[in-house]
């Protein structure tokens, strides 16, 4: 169970993120709302997980799901750009958050 708490708060780092970019620099409050009531949900699920979960374990899956879920957000909603250096060091972290979920 302490792991789907760690997905879910992964999940929610990317929509926290995402609402963050959407905020246009803290001057929109409804992403702004919207970005403190998830951040603090996402933390909540974060402190679940790590309850079993290693500390280190748990912080850099938590991070690593946000960071390529962000990456995707702006590929597939904001124009970032795609390349093979990108698409080549995100599947570097999506590997080596399959091997902290295999070693821990």
């Amino acid at each position: 169970m302490h792991w789907i708490y760690l997905l879910i708060a992964g999940f929610l780092e990317i929509a926290f993120a995402s609402l963050l970019k959407m905020s246009d620099g803290f001057t929109k409050i409804w992403p702004i709302i919207g970005f403190t009531l998830i951040s603090f949900v996402s933390l909540f699920f974060l402190t679940k997980a790590m309850k079993v979960i290693p500390l280190g374990t748990a912080y850099a899956i938590w991070t690593g799901i946000g960071a390529v879920g962000t990456v995707l957000i702006g590929i597939f909603f904001y124009d970032d750009p795609v390349n093979f250096s990108r698409i080549f060091f995100l599947s570097i972290i999506i590997l080596s958050l399959v091997g902290l979920k295999l070693v821990s």
